[in-house]
Formats: C-alpha cells, sequence, structure tokens
C-alpha cells in the first residue's frame, strides 16, 4: 500500500532509468460498492471509484506524478499549469515534492476556496486572471512554448499516461473492466485516459472486455454535447466550467469507439445527485464529481435497460474542495442551544428528565 503510481505501474507507462522515482502516495484509491441508490436505480453491481482519497483529494495527483517526474528527467526547473483548481492544487503539491518552482493561472472568481488554499499552501506562485479557464490555458499554453517551463495541464501527454492507471486499478479489483462506466468530462482529458488505460489492460489479456464510456458535461458548459466552443461556460460544478476542452478529440474517441455517450446534467441534476451522495452513501464529493451520478440517473430514469449490469461512476474529487456549497444549498442551519441536557432534549423533542447537569444515559 502507498507505493505510488510510478512503482505500482511502471511496465506500462513511459519510464527509463532516469525517471525519478517521485510520490506522495498516489493512487489505490477505494472501488466502494453503493449502499442505497443501486437499490433505488435497480442496478445488481454499482461502484465509485473514490479519487478524492488521493494526496490533494482528486484525481490530478495520478497524471501529477507523471508529468512532473518527466519534467524533472528532462531539466525542467519550473513547471507551470492553468486551472480551475484541482489542477493547481496537484501541480503545487507535486511540485513541492520535487523542489521545484510551480507557477498556477487560476481564472479569477472561479476557483474554489478550497482548491485555491491548497495551492497556496504548497508554496506555488498564483497568478488570478481576468478571464476564464480556456483563456488561462491558452496564455499558459503560449508560456511554455515561447520558454523554459513545462506545461502540466491534460495536454501533456505524461497526465493521460498516468490517469489511466485508475482503470488499471478498477480492473484489478473487479476482476475484468465494466459494462458501464460514468464519468464528468471538463477539459476531457480523464475520459481519454481511463478508455487508454482499459484499452492497454484489455490488450495485454488483463480484461476481457471494455466498458462503454458514459462521460456527462453540465448543461451550461457543454460544448462537446453542443458540438461548438462555448464562449462562457456556466454551471456550479466549477471544476467542469470549461468551454473548449483541451482534449475534445480524445473524448470523441471514446466515446465512438466504445459505443458510450456524452450527455449533459443541468445544475439542479448535479445537486440532487451531490445530496444523494453524501446523504445516502455516506460520500462527500465535490459538485463535478456528482455529475457521473446526476448522468447516471438520467441515464436509468430514461428507461435505459441497467439489468444484470456492473456500474462504475467515477468520483473525481473530495467535496472539502469546495466547503461554501454546503452552505449555500444546506436544507437547514446549524442548531444552537445551551449547554446542558434540558436544551439538547427539547431540541430534539425529547422528554426533559428534570436533571440539569450533562449526566444521564450513555449510548
Amino acid at each position: 500500500m502507498g507505493e505510488g503510481v510510478l512503482k505500482r505501474y511502471a511496465r506500462y507507462l513511459p519510464l527509463t532509468p532516469d525517471t525519478p522515482a517521485l510520490s506522495i502516495g498516489e493512487g489505490e484509491t477505494p472501488l466502494v460498492r453503493s449502499h442505497h441508490l443501486a437499490g433505488e436505480l435497480g442496478i445488481d453491481d454499482l461502484y465509485f471509484k473514490l479519487e478524492g482519497c488521493n494526496p490533494t483529494a482528486s484525481f490530478k495527483d495520478r497524471g501529477m506524478v507523471v508529468a512532473v517526474a518527466k519534467a524533472l528527467e528532462g531539466g525542467y526547473t519550473t513547471i507551470l499549469c492553468a486551472s480551475t483548481g484541482n489542477t493547481s492544487a496537484s501541480a503545487a503539491a507535486y511540485g513541492a515534492a520535487a523542489g521545484i518552482e510551480t507557477v498556477v493561472l487560476v481564472p479569477r472568481g472561479n476557483v474554489a476556496e478550497g482548491k485555491l488554499s491548497q495551492a497556496v499552501a504548497y508554496g506555488a506562485r498564483v497568478i488570478t486572471l481576468r478571464g476564464n479557464f480556456d483563456a488561462a490555458l491558452a496564455i499558459a499554453r503560449e508560456l511554455a512554448e515561447a520558454r523554459s517551463v513545462c506545461l502540466v495541464n491534460s495536454v501533456n501527454p505524461h497526465r493521460i499516461e498516468g490517469q489511466k492507471t485508475a482503470a488499471f486499478e478498477i480492473v484489478d479489483v473487479l476482476g475484468d473492466a465494466p459494462d458501464l462506466l460514468f464519468i464528468p468530462v471538463g477539459n476531457a482529458g480523464n475520459i481519454t485516459a481511463y478508455w487508454k488505460g482499459f484499452r492497454e489492460y484489455r490488450d495485454v489479456g488483463n480484461a476481457a472486455r471494455l466498458p462503454r464510456m458514459m462521460g456527462f458535461q453540465a448543461e451550461g458548459a457543454a460544448p462537446i454535447v453542443e458540438g461548438r466552443a462555448i464562449e462562457d461556460p456556466q454551471t456550479i460544478a466549477s471544476a467542469i466550467r470549461i468551454g473548449n476542452p483541451a482534449n475534445w478529440a480524445g473524448a470523441l474517441a471514446a466515446r465512438d469507439e466504445s459505443e458510450g455517450d456524452i450527455g449533459m446534467v443541468s445544475d439542479a441534476e448535479i445537486l440532487e445527485a451531490y445530496k444523494l451522495m453524501a446523504r445516502t452513501e455516506g460520500i462527500f464529493c465535490e459538485a463535478a464529481s456528482a455529475a457521473s451520478v446526476a448522468g447516471l440517473i438520467k441515464h436509468v430514469r430514461g428507461g435505459a435497460d441497467v439489468t444484470g449490469r456492473t456500474i462504475v461512476c467515477v468520483i473525481t474529487g473530495n467535496g472539502l474542495k469546495d466547503p461554501g456549497l454546503v452552505q449555500e444549498i444546506a436544507d437547514r442551519a446549524p442548531e444552537e442551544a445551551p449547554a446542558n441536557v434540558e436544551a439538547v432534549a427539547r431540541l430534539l423533542g425529547e422528554p426533559v428528565s428534570g436533571t440539569s447537569g450533562g449526566g444521564g444515559k450513555r449510548s
């Protein structure tokens, strides 16, 4: 346990004897069986891949460890990325572990506080831009071409190589690929990587089949679904608020080759899934992660037959990435009472015993 992606899957990665053995414990995230949602949807085998259990609490760490290790191998002393939050957190963490400078470009006002605080804590140089993610990525790409910095966004092929290892892990646990894989789609690097991973594992005999890839974008940021770039993407799910995905072609290939689909879900559907995951499964995911579950719910409610199917939803990040969202959608505020049993009992509608201290039965 905790050996890291580079060591565990070395034979499937573009490593050389000169690639540093970098790791902060990424990978080996849980594949958790559904407790309640599966029954409600009539699914026999439903699992959640909890990528929020990676070191910086998102799936980005799998690809970042490969990208940064290869940057070190190439002699770079600075890495650069554009980010809606998770990439910046991951780049900053691995940059710190590698002892190199990290520069992150983020769209002003469009990054969750939890994610931005990570980048700051890890010591990255953070530059906020008056523009959206797509503008930030365009600037980052131009800077990387003209200067001696290594771009570590998912346009860097080493990111895709690392992220594909999540597909390996799913097969390692289940014994084969699932029938369907539901996954959020923002910049589209992850759906591209998972498809690559499943195909590679099948090609070497580790899996007998391939899954249908079911990607979901947010309704206000669904360029692939609409077939055009979105100039001003809008969604509550900030991690997939992207109007012109860098891995657009890879997402289309994953969809078409797997006979899958790329659809869209509304913010209301995302928030419904977000709440369901926390309140029925005990899994607190970030809003973008809930897009995969929202997509599954929409798929089943639309009449799809899932009888006998094994299904995996990728939960890309932890809900603590965006704690402010919880306050915005809370059904009830925390309650306050004096520090005595009677007051708390009254709030709970329980009989008041008449004691005035902190006594009573222990449970």
